[in-house]
């Protein structure tokens, strides 16, 4: 605990009176989010935050529900090949995209095949994730209202996949240059792009069902205070990444309460293993898979979530959330001893200075849940044992994501991923290949990658699951990731409005309405 004891944490609520504005109107929705969007090219977005945003603009062949199931959206009709390597769809008659331009199947192939070009270096979601992972080979249009889709191996992940891979019409975007795609999004969903503000709001206008508000205004606003601040005064209807401190004053207000759920995105410190890393302070050592091991004991993850997180907390064992991980694998506990005692054994003992090493951590401000006081305590714990860290915090829309996105990180670097519950190759297809652009610790342990192509083989996930318990094994030991924990979520809501929050943060906004609806 020493080391949380040591940060300058403001401990008492100071709220900044607002002056009082009107209630939004009753066909409008506002949100208040920590970050602004980078980019609405659906091959370019690749952070939670933009994609909650695009969901309302863009539609999807399939939705995963509030439950956790694969739902058709788009799709009328699936047809699997025997082999599974062939998926034929057939969509629903009548549909178009913002600018009215009809949506047929040739639509839906071109937004599959559109990431897997090359030339035009996209590194979002679609390019760097999904499409690597589902092992799409082509799409192709069989006529109007049928596409196929072609993969080079069976996978038991394919419809969840495509739930994330978001339409656009192919008229439409290949008359925009790449820039225009980034700002002016075409909308095939219910809602278009009226006003993008950039590090201000964004407005959402809706143009057709689902959803039950007009607009939609997602107001960035980065200081967790202020976002507070706002939804007692009633400005806003929702707010994401409620601070611990702020939630009894949200609950006592009269006008909002806070709602909290079991989050699935995995919180983690990476270990940066590229060459390019090599040449940093501290690049050479974390390549020694002892010395990572070594450093998971020395961060105290449970009292970190107690007194920076205000919630009680397991530590993760694997980047799978449960319960979908490896049961016979045991939280690291904080063992600073037993860090020390490890590292001196990996050939990394103190120097007079009591100094074995010096590394530099990065981290967002503003992005996570306490994400900048989580990044001071980890980078003290570090230095407690004799890793001398250097904390930066960066901003994240302009200055961190690109840094992700270009794996140009320093050796250790504050992430958070999300997960699901509905697949535990989905949590673990991050790493599906060396080069994948979700790989972002540039981890290339070729007995992970043999194991990934077996587990992917399997005809079930419970066939799979031997292979998969191996994996995660050999990422508990000698993995990418310095574990930390699955983050817990709060949202404020006011009590204008009936919403409830999903565990994968997701914010789906078309089923939300006015509470007097009820």
């Amino acid at each position: 605990m020493e080391a949380i004891k040591r940060l300058t944490i403001a401990s008492a609520l100071a709220l900044a009176p607002l002056a009082a504005q009107a209630a939004p109107p009753d066909d409008t929705i506002v949100l208040g989010i920590s970050s602004d969007a980078s980019s609405f090219d659906p091959d370019q977005i690749a952070s939670r935050d933009n994609a909650n945003i695009a969901k309302h603009i863009f539609a999807t062949l399939f939705t995963v529900n509030f439950e956790g199931e694969i739902k058709p959206y788009l799709v009328d009709k699936t047809e699997v090949s025997e082999d599974g390597l062939a998926y034929t769809f057939t969509i629903k008659p009548g549909l178009t995209c913002e600018d009215g331009e009809p949506l047929t199947a040739e639509d839906v192939a071109y937004s599959f095949n559109r990431p897997l070009d090359k030339s035009k270096n996209f590194t979002g979601n679609s390019a760097g994730f999904v499409l690597p992972t589902l092992g799409l080979k082509s799409a192709e249009a069989l006529d109007d209202l049928h596409v196929k889709i072609n993969l080079t191996a069976k996978t038991t992940l394919a419809l969840g996949m495509l739930s994330q891979i978001y339409v656009h019409c192919k008229d439409s975007y290949e008359k925009m240059t790449a820039d225009e795609a980034a700002i002016h999004p075409i909308a095939s969903g219910s809602y278009r792009l009226a006003k993008w503000d950039r590090g201000s709001q964004l407005v959402l206008e809706k143009i057709k069902d689902p959803g039950n508000f007009k607009t939609i205004i997602w107001r960035v606003t980065p200081e967790a205070s202020t976002r507070t601040a706002e939804l007692i005064a009633g400005n806003v209807d929702i707010i994401t990444n409620v601070a611990p401190d702020q939630i009894g004053a949200i609950d006592s207000s009269g006008t909002a309460s806070v709602a909290k759920v079991s989050g699935t995105r995995r919180m983690q410190v990476g270990f940066n293993l590229s060459d390019a890393a090599k040449d940093m302070p501290g690049g050479k050592e974390i390549q020694d898979p002892k010395v990572r091991f070594a450093m998971q004991y020395a961060v105290d993850v449970p009292g970190i979530c107690k007194q920076l997180l205000g919630t009680e907390c397991t530590r993760a064992t694997s980047l799978v959330n449960p319960p979908n991980d490896n049961p016979d694998l045991t939280p690291i506990p904080y063992d600073p001893d037993m860090a020390e005692k490890l590292l001196d054994e990996a050939g990394y003992p103190r120097g007079a200075d009591g100094v074995r090493f010096h590394i530099k951590l990065q981290g967002p401000r503003g992005r996570y849940l306490e994400d900048a006081n989580v990044v001071q305590a980890i980078g003290q714990y570090l230095s407690d044992v004799g890793i001398q860290t250097d904390v930066e915090l960066l901003e994240w829309a302009s200055v961190y994501s690109p840094l992700l996105r270009e794996k140009k990180m320093a050796p250790l670097f504050f992430l958070g991923q999300g997960g699901v519950t509905w697949n535990p190759l989905y949590d673990m297809s991050l790493f599906s290949t060396p080069d994948a652009t979700t790989n972002y610790q540039s981890w290339n342990d070729p007995r992970w990658f043999a194991d990934w192509k077996l587990a992917l083989n399997a005809n079930t996930v419970e066939e799979a699951r031997p292979v998969i318990n191996r994996m995660l094994k050999l990422f508990y030991e000698e993995g990418p990731w310095l574990q930390l924990y699955f983050q817990p979520d709060f949202y404020g809501v006011s009590k204008r409005v009936d919403w409830q929050p999903r565990r994968d943060e997701e914010i789906d906004l078309f089923e939300a309405k006015l509470a007097s609806q009820q």
